[in-house]
């Protein structure tokens, strides 16, 4: 295998996923895969050429131990060969960084002050970064950013109403997943042209959730804002809370500030909820009323926000389900659908069973899609983009 070749490491909150494409010409992927379930039972799975291959890393759980590992497995494939190139997903940009970006070492200290707004994966993106540079020296790093999608937002959609200093400082609403959100956006503008499925809302229900409103492929409304804690309940994620919550847990409960951002970060969500697990299938199994709530709260909170990015919308054309829970689990895409019902939604039950493309029935007012998300090629083609 010969030719010029990019990496694109996409290190999330739960897995680290990664692409090898030819540059030369079309992108062309050799190699895909995945690490999964970090921090608890981490295993590798790929492929290449037809061969599929799935190998138990539980014995490497630190992050950086995992980062290392895949890095050398992906150096010890032919693959790899050529590889000049390595493009991250790094969550946030700030107000700096719209488009994708060499990945100098002052541009790296830029993005490193912005890991307080993003410090379940600022971290692990960066440290990506710094690693790959190492194990692949002679190749240029790249960072495409989740925040850029949202760049060009309507003013009235990223403002607190916070005072004006505060607002020039950076505190306003940037949005986050902006990577699966473009290519959503992509696969929409080339079914059904410069409308790409008129207004509509993408749901990325996966460990983290979010959901985006996008007018003709452009992003108008998101639920994350300032940062990842926004919007419904998550795996571990508290979701949207009233600041005064904050206040009082700091004043009044007796905790610092690393502990309520380790509580509403990493102890809240499904997990803290239900006091099981932040693993959808595993509450979706459980016959505990505590798991039975805690996906209430969850499914209830969602379909409120579509409620709300429907208004900002001025109405609902076409809903997407996307990311891991949102491609893969039939029972909570239904219930969903069952509270859009207000909107003209019509999901059918079968379809929706057999995991098809299209869920909705005929007579639905709003088109019902589930399009699986591919954040390795919106990397691949900003870092492409860039060297171009």
């Amino acid at each position: 295998m010969s030719g010029s070749c990019l990496l694109t490491l996409n290190a999330g909150s739960s897995s680290l996923k990664f692409a090898l494409y030819d540059t030369a010409g079309a992108l062309q992927q050799r190699l895909s895969g995945q690490v999964s379930e970090l921090g608890t039972a981490p295993r590798l799975q790929a492929r290449a050429a037809g061969e599929e291959m799935d190998e138990d890393w539980s014995g490497a759980s630190d992050a950086e131990a995992i980062l290392l590992r895949t890095l050398d497995w992906i150096a010890a494939r032919s693959e790899s060969q050529g590889l000049d190139t390595v493009g991250h997903r790094i969550v946030h940009g700030g107000l700096a960084f719209r488009a994708p970006a060499l990945l100098t070492p002052e541009v790296v200290s830029q993005l490193e002050a912005l890991e307080p707004l993003a410090p379940l994966h600022q971290p692990f993106n960066l440290r990506g970064v710094a690693l790959a540079a190492l194990r692949f020296p002679g190749a240029r790093q790249i960072g495409v950013f989740d925040t850029a999608f949202h760049a060009d937002q309507p003013e009235v959609a990223r403002l607190y109403a916070l005072p004006r200093e505060l607002i020039a400082r950076g505190i306003l609403a940037y949005g986050f997943h902006g990577l699966s959100y473009a290519y959503i956006a992509d696969v929409l503008k080339t079914e059904h042209g410069p409308e790409a499925g008129g207004r509509t809302i993408v749901a990325h229900l996966g460990s983290g959730v979010s959901l985006c409103a996008l007018t003709q492929g452009r992003s108008i409304a998101t639920t994350m804002g300032f940062s990842a804690l926004d919007g419904p309940p998550m795996s571990t994620r508290s979701g949207a809370l009233d600041p005064g919550v904050i206040l009082h847990l700091l004043q009044a409960g007796g905790l610092g500030v690393a502990e309520v951002t380790d509580l509403l970060y990493n102890r809240s969500g499904l997990l803290g909820l239900s006091g099981i697990s932040g693993d959808m299938k595993t509450l979706l199994a459980s016959p505990r009323a505590e798991a039975r709530e805690a996906l209430d709260v969850y499914v209830y909170r969602i379909a409120r926000a579509i409620g709300s990015l429907a208004a900002a919308l001025g109405g609902l054309d076409t809903l997407v389900f996307t990311a891991g829970v949102g491609e893969n689990v039939a029972p909570i895409r239904a219930r969903i659908a069952a509270q859009c019902a207000w909107l003209g939604a019509r999901l059918d039950p079968e379809a929706n069973a057999a995991g098809a493309r299209v869920l909705s029935q005929p007579d639905s007012s709003v088109r019902l899609l589930v399009i699986p998300t591919d954040e390795q090629q919106v990397i691949a083609r900003g870092a492409s983009s860039l060297l171009a």
